[in-house]
């Protein structure tokens, strides 16, 4: 790879090729850059009175990537792009991406660059432009900042990921045949960012990880395992969770809390969380009343030390869900407008929500009290921080929107570190309606992260599947829902979703079938077998034939190796009996299996298999 930087400085001209408005790539200031030096980790250029680094350190199989910009001149200069990773002279023909939405992350979206009318002009006159990104405080809600080019060919793939959970983009572009690749900040014409340098003042980009491989799954495997999580020392054994939301539906009760930790003590489940509504005022929704964070005395009368010293008395460890960065419309937070993001002097407001301006040092003591001290005088050992709105392009307070948007998101994630800093052993979540957060500078921040919303759809395995190539499958706490109405093979699909990542159960464990939990405490054994492999192993094999996530036909088989063993997972869809999974069984031995036959529809199998050496 050839890395050098893009750039664009006001008033340096815009690129040409017809690409004005499109792209900010190619401007006059990246046509003016003068290579002053460089070595394997660094090359540094010049331009007018500013300094540009573009580090490229090579750290075991990726290579991480960033720029900084210093202003050694006597006036100010602005930014209007900056990448944190550029390279040039690549050759490809497909673009693999990953899509996401609401309950539905993660899809891969492979594309021909000649179907995209990305093949080189006649002649050099015009530039081809493929940009794409996402604006916002929910960095993973239509795309996630990922990429993969294949040249297939040469059978050689090269990835990419953004660290940037605000406004971000990444460009594929080319003038003559070889391929350019490019990515960081949204740039001014995409996301509204600007940054104004004073004299002896540096701007440093987030970061990049970029692999090369020779499968897509190799260089998402390399990409994924660069990422570095803080995993509280309580979560390092990956433990069951339950989450009893979809068990209350935002109605938690002491009497329904001790009537789940009864059933699950002893189970191997660790954690009980409790989810949205220990707040709420009587004859509100749940979701209207957050940010006050008051503790229902009609929920918990005796508060929640009580129900937490219960929860512990049955051997597991209490968890509370908190959206601590918005507010709700009944919540009187909601009113207080000085301390609330505006854009034009207007507070944002979202969906009923709005939000803190977590730069604000009066918030940052405010969910000091409301949050740390919460979770600390009460008992809790993890922390659920969901987040269900976006800010959308920006906010006031830096010179431009996107400027403002990038460090309130730069605060919020403060604040989830100075919450590690206070509570140590404290396991976090990081949920944003799901899956809508799945970044990696996020992900480094908690211990796991909520997969998706899709609770108790029948794309769950889709979606958790998609998810090992772009998120850690030891941090992807995948939902199995169990119902009282469920059959023992909808018990069993639903618990060997949750094999492809992290175990968290929900539902009617107090009113399924007593051979339905038995075979749920089964699967937490089983679980308990496959960790190591979850956690360190590479996914070799993705197969799924089904097309529609909400009516899906045909079957997926997930195949991830470690050392000399195996874990292959098989779900079964519509008109998917009886799998093509031979191939995938041939030269390993089956040491154990959990599931059911495969035979019908909508069923699932895991295969626990170990290498057969001649």
């Amino acid at each position: 790879m050839e890395f050098y930087t893009e750039l664009k400085t006001r008033p340096a001209d815009f690129g040409g090729g017809f690409t004005n408005g499109m792209t900010m790539t190619g401007s006059g200031a990246t046509a003016g850059c003068r290579r002053v030096s460089g070595d394997e980790d660094k090359t540094v250029f010049e331009y007018g009175d500013c300094i540009i680094e573009c580090f490229h350190r090579k750290r075991g199989n990726v290579t991480e990537c960033c720029t900084t910009c210093t202003n050694n001149g006597d006036s100010a200069v602005t930014l209007d792009m900056l990448s944190s990773f550029a390279v040039k002279n690549l050759r490809g023909d497909i673009l693999h991406r990953a899509s996401s939405f609401w309950s539905a992350e993660g899809r891969l979206i492979s594309s021909r660059l000649v179907d995209m009318n990305m093949e080189q002009a006649w002649c050099p006159a015009s530039v081809r432009v493929e940009k794409f990104g996402q604006l916002g405080s929910m960095p993973v809600r239509k795309w996630f900042p990922f990429l993969v080019l294949e040249d297939s060919a040469a059978h050689s793939f090269t990835g990419v990921q953004l660290y940037c959970a605000s406004s971000w983009q990444i460009e594929v572009f080319r003038r003559e045949e070889a391929l350019s690749l490019c990515g960081g900040l949204a740039d001014y014409d995409f996301g509204h960012w600007c940054r104004t340098l004073a004299p002896g003042e540096a701007f440093t980009t987030p970061k990049a990880v970029l692999a090369e491989g020779r499968s897509l799954e190799e260089v998402c495997d390399k990409l994924v395992k660069a990422q570095r999580p803080r995993i509280a020392e309580p979560d390092r054994d990956m433990p069951v969770i339950f989450n009893e939301y979809c068990t209350t539906w935002g109605n938690p009760t002491e009497e329904n809390l001790e009537k789940i930790a009864e059933r699950l003590e002893g189970s191997g489940v660790k954690y009980l969380v409790i989810d949205s509504g220990w707040y709420k005022e009587e004859g509100k929704d749940w979701s209207g009343t957050i940010g006050d964070w008051n503790i229902s005395r009609t929920i918990f009368p005796e508060g929640l030390k009580k129900a937490t010293d219960r929860i512990r008395s049955h051997g597991l460890i209490p968890g509370l869900w908190f959206e601590m960065e918005n507010t709700g419309w009944e919540a009187e937070a909601y009113h207080q407008e000085q301390h609330l993001l505006k854009r034009f002097g207007v507070p944002i407001t979202s969906g009923g929500r709005r939000f803190w301006d977590m730069r604000d040092p009066w918030v940052t003591d405010y969910l000091t009290d409301k949050v740390i001290g919460t979770l600390r005088e009460n008992g809790f050992g993890y922390l659920k921080v969901d987040y269900n709105e976006s800010i959308g392009i920006g906010c006031d307070g830096g010179e431009s929107l996107g400027e403002g948007l990038r460090q309130a998101v730069a605060a919020s994630q403060d604040f989830f570190r100075k919450i590690a800093e206070e509570l140590p052993e404290l396991v976090i979540e990081s949920c944003a309606s799901g899956g809508h957060r799945l970044e990696p500078s996020m992900m480094e921040l908690a211990s796991m992260a909520s997969f998706s919303d899709a609770h108790e759809c029948k794309c769950i395995p889709i979606i958790a599947a998609n998810l090992h190539r772009l998120i850690r499958p030891e941090q992807s706490q995948i939902w199995a829902v169990l119902r009282a109405e469920d059959d023992i093979h909808r018990i069993r699909y639903s618990l060997c979703a949750g094999f492809l990542g992290r175990l968290c159960l929900s539902g009617d464990i107090f009113g399924i079938s007593e051979e339905c939990w038995q075979e749920t405490l089964s699967a937490i054994a089983f679980y308990d077998r496959i960790k190591e492999i979850i956690r360190s192993g590479c996914t070799e094999v993705i197969r799924c034939t089904a097309e529609s996530y909400g009516k899906p036909e045909g079957y997926q088989a997930v195949l991830r190796k470690y050392e000399n063993r195996s874990l292959l997972v098989v779900h079964t869809f519509e008109n998917g009996a009886d799998p093509a999974i031979g191939d995938l069984l041939q030269g390993r031995r089956i040491l154990d299996t959990w599931g059911s036959e495969l035979s019908g529809e909508f069923r699932a199998k895991a295969f626990l298999l170990e290498e057969e050496y001649a």
